[in-house]
């Protein structure tokens, strides 16, 4: 009797095949994966606008930036701690915020802050982001922290928390009058069309500063404030709580300055392009200049105050309402600017992002 078997050909055409069809698989694979990371970090900011909204029924205000500095500090460097902490008991994390002793002026508070800045919160981690893992070290290689990182309780290294969620301070300007020109910020003076958004407002990172630039005064124009104090009510988003942005991403590790629970670290602008890349290091061979650069690649300059996400073609925003919204980075400008602040009187369509 005859056997049949398969011929060395018809083997490798099969393998052939099999191959062709696991290559057109691993893309349906890793698309699914980041559908499923991309939802949870729209979950999370779900979360952190629910927790916000439960902070606004206890105090009638959006939590501020930072907590109250001392009377006379200008410069806030005895601020207190981030927006982070402050909305801990509304995201079920009452035991963390009673280990931070909020009495305590950031600049002096050490090892009585441990506990808290070493637990690790996963409703503030973006799970696209591969490169951050809740931790970074202290420095060029990590992120500089205001307040210098306490020893860390467990007896490992010391570390600065970072987070993938920053406030929004708007369509304040995030790089003028700091110290360079750049391509997305309108310099003063200039004359704005009617009806078409400007471009960056004074009071820089949403302070009252205005570093003598064009004269005009400085004001918070979104939720965050870093140093000078401003608060936002409901009643002040007169350009509608469902078209201000409130919260977006970030990524740590295109920030020198990206850290949990310090003043400096709590917010980005709608100025700078979303995803615009700040990936460079000031480290060889690069040596991209050192912090306020206008090298606007590196994590050290003032462009890096833009929000930005490891998810495709854009990243995931949380607006005063509580509802999040995907937007591209291809949005106009414009409109991505109108979006940023909560009083601006801009006319921005429903259709337009």
């Amino acid at each position: 009797m005859r056997r049949r078997g398969f011929t060395l050909i018809e083997l490798l055409v099969v393998i052939a095949i099999i191959a062709v069809l696991i290559s057109l698989l691993l893309p349906a694979v890793q698309s699914a994966r980041e559908a499923a990371r991309r939802a949870q970090c729209t979950n999370n900011l779900k979360q952190l606008g629910l927790a916000i909204h439960n902070y606004i029924d206890r105090t009638n205000l959006f939590v501020p930036g930072m907590s109250a500095q001392p009377p006379g500090d200008g410069w806030a460097w005895d601020a207190k701690v981030s927006w982070r902490v402050m909305i801990l008991p509304e995201l079920e994390q009452t035991s963390i915020y009673n280990a931070w002793n909020l009495m305590l002026a950031e600049d002096t508070a050490g090892a009585n802050w441990a506990t808290g800045w070493y637990t690790l919160i996963s409703v503030f981690q973006c799970p696209s982001d591969g490169q951050n893992t809740g931790f970074t070290p202290y420095g060029y290689a990590g992120t500089y922290s205001v307040m210098g990182p306490p020893p860390n309780p467990s007896g490992g290294a010391t570390a600065v928390p970072t987070t993938n969620y920053n406030m929004s301070f708007g369509d304040n300007y995030a790089v003028l009058p700091l110290g360079c020109t750049n391509p997305w910020e309108d310099v003063l003076p200039l004359t704005i069309p009617v009806g078409q958004a400007r471009r960056g407002y004074n009071g820089f990172w949403g302070t009252t500063n205005v570093v003598n630039y064009g004269g005009e005064t400085g004001k918070m124009r979104a939720f965050a404030d870093y140093r000078s104090g401003q608060t936002a009510s409901v009643a002040s988003v007169t350009d509608g709580l469902s078209n201000t942005i409130l919260v977006g991403e970030v990524l740590p590790w295109q920030d020198n300055n990206n850290e949990m629970y310090g003043h400096t670290g709590i917010a980005s602008g709608t100025t700078i392009p979303i995803n615009f890349f700040t990936g460079q290091y000031n480290t060889p061979p690069t040596n991209c200049g050192g912090f306020g650069t206008c090298n606007f690649a590196c994590r050290e300059s003032y462009s890096t105050r833009g929000f930005k996400s490891s998810h495709p073609g854009g990243a995931n925003f949380l607006f005063a309402d509580g509802h999040v919204i995907f937007l591209k980075a291809s949005i106009n400008p414009y409109t991505y600017n109108a979006l940023g602040s909560r009083n601006g009187g801009e006319v921005v369509s429903s259709d337009a992002y």
